[in-house]
């Protein structure tokens, strides 16, 4: 069973985020199945109850996190997906405030080594295998698109997740949603980085 994750930071129902996130998972899916079982999971951020990090530092025993909210069934997801697919509308030149306060709870996959138990660096992996991730940013401008772009490779960096790509949309019209439906080029970009993430997670 190979275990793919989608999560988005849109809050907008078939906002083009959603709509690229998909396309990559159906592209990945069509190419792996039916040699290999999939398992997908689409999550929005958005439709979560949970607090923002309060920086409590030491890891909490038997949990990833001291708060027990609808994070608690997720990081679970996180940890033991195969490949992860992470998108983001861009906000103030970053990625929303939804997708940074999951981000910013993810903090909890490497705790603070406050008992020296990993002296090359002072943070404990608790995820131990890199998986393959893509990602997408859907903004105005090249300038908030890369920043945003930024935020989420420090992220799959921290959790263990190896880029294999990025699908950027410029949207033309802030007035609809998902306008990268009428982007013939753009959604071949997305099923492009899904077979590209088929293969990866093949040969790892």
């Amino acid at each position: 069973m190979i275990k793919l994750l989608s999560i988005s930071g849109s809050p907008a129902k078939g906002s083009s985020t959603d709509l690229l996130l998909h396309e990559i998972a159906k592209a990945t899916i069509a190419k792996l199945e039916p040699a290999h079982e999939v398992d997908w999971k689409f999550i929005k951020a958005n439709d979560l109850r949970f607090v923002p990090c309060q920086a409590c530092g030491k890891a909490p025993t038997l949990s990833y996190c001291f708060y027990d909210d609808d994070l608690t069934n997720i990081y679970p997801l996180v940890a033991e997906c195969d490949c992860l697919l992470f998108g983001s509308p861009v906000y103030f030149d970053s990625v929303s405030g939804q997708a940074k306060l999951f981000i910013d709870r993810c903090n909890c996959f490497r705790p603070y080594d406050f008992d020296n138990q990993e002296p090359e660096h002072n943070f404990i992996k608790l995820i131990r295998r890199k998986r393959p991730g893509g990602m997408v940013v859907v903004g105005g401008d090249d300038i908030g698109i890369e920043q945003a772009r930024r935020t989420i490779a420090g992220f799959f960096k921290w959790i263990e997740v190896v880029n294999y790509g990025m699908v950027a949309y410029k949207s033309t019209d802030d007035r609809r949603i998902g306008t990268v439906a009428d982007d013939a080029a753009v959604m071949q970009q997305a099923r492009e980085l899904g077979e590209k993430l088929a293969n990866a997670i093949l040969n790892s």
